[in-house]
């Protein structure tokens, strides 16, 4: 089993190769169609959060996989599915995806007075999924084709009203998008200023986990904060099923900083995605049903 600083390092390593490649695994440019949406337990239904979504993306943009639906080996046999045996190919224990999760550890202290104290915290650990693409009588968690056509109809009506339902002082107008931190607004160029619809959506939810900043007790750098908005952002387009940019235009100037970051300490990303997540489902809770959001708090 891999120690908590193994696991962290090969996750780093993955993710800063695939900021090096240029694919940022926060990112997924698509047409509307039955896969659109977050990573989601196949069993639970639940989406999956955190640093999660980044490793699966990556899993599937390296196998290819069509479907966001995963589960665990034994969740895909109480669906009645059964995992497909390892290709030949494929190396042993590269066959299933691995996430984690963090489990509560126990342990008694002694304090300055000679008194035992019992303290829980937390400890990471990791397990394996697999994805539907990988597992027998999964057709219904299945993509059967690709489309060849694009879309001309994407349902932006979900979206539109996420960002109404959030209780920010939104300003459009100008040719500027920004967070004012002192006066608590965030200024909107309009909808139709942008080169792609999708692009505003974007633009607004990175500006709102801004917002969200001072809400959800973020005091990260600058730099980070970036890092943090766009991850959240992307995780709530994904969520919404809203096409993103796949490139990161926006973000070069930050880049640098942020491979160095993660170079320096591989505890970093995972404290990002996780901020990420916990901004996304704040923003989204507000278009939510209070039983959506509760689930997802049990996540």
């Amino acid at each position: 089993m891999q120690s908590q600083n193994e696991i962290r390092q090969q996750v780093t390593n993955d993710i800063v190769a695939a900021l090096e490649a240029g694919t940022p695994p926060w990112r997924k440019p698509w047409a509307m169609s039955v896969n659109a949406g977050s990573p989601t337990n196949a069993a639970s239904k639940r989406r999956y959060s955190g640093i999660n979504p980044l490793l699966l993306e990556m899993a599937s943009q390296r196998m290819g996989f069509r479907s966001r639906h995963w589960a665990t080996y034994r969740q895909w046999q109480q669906l009645g599915c059964q995992v497909k045996r390892r290709p030949s190919d494929v190396p042993s224990g590269k066959w299933g995806t691995t996430i984690v999760f963090y489990a509560q550890a126990k342990a008694t202290t002694v304090n300055k007075d000679g008194h035992e104290e019992e303290r829980v915290f937390p400890i990471l650990r990791s397990y394996s999924v697999f994805n539907a693409d990988q597992v027998d009588r999964a057709e219904r968690f299945q993509v059967e084709e690709v489309q060849a056509e694009p879309v001309d109809f994407i349902d932006y009506s979900p979206a539109d009203e996420a960002i109404a339902a959030v209780p920010a002082d939104i300003r459009f107008g100008g040719d500027r998008a920004f967070y004012q931190r002192g006066t608590d607004f965030v200024q909107m160029p309009h909808k139709h200023q942008f080169r792609e619809e999708s692009e505003f959506y974007g633009t607004a939810f990175h500006e709102l986990a801004h917002w969200s900043e001072c809400r959800l007790g973020w005091d990260g750098s600058c730099a980070l904060g970036e890092l943090r908005a766009e991850i959240a952002s992307c995780y709530a387009l994904a969520e919404l099923k809203v096409p993103m940019a796949s490139d990161m235009e926006n973000h070069h100037a930050y880049l640098a900083n942020w491979l160095e970051a993660m170079r320096g300490d591989p505890r970093l990303i995972f404290q990002i995605a996780s901020a990420a997540s916990k901004a996304t489902d704040y923003l989204l809770s507000f278009s939510q049903e209070p039983a959506a959001v509760a689930e997802k708090a049990m996540a």
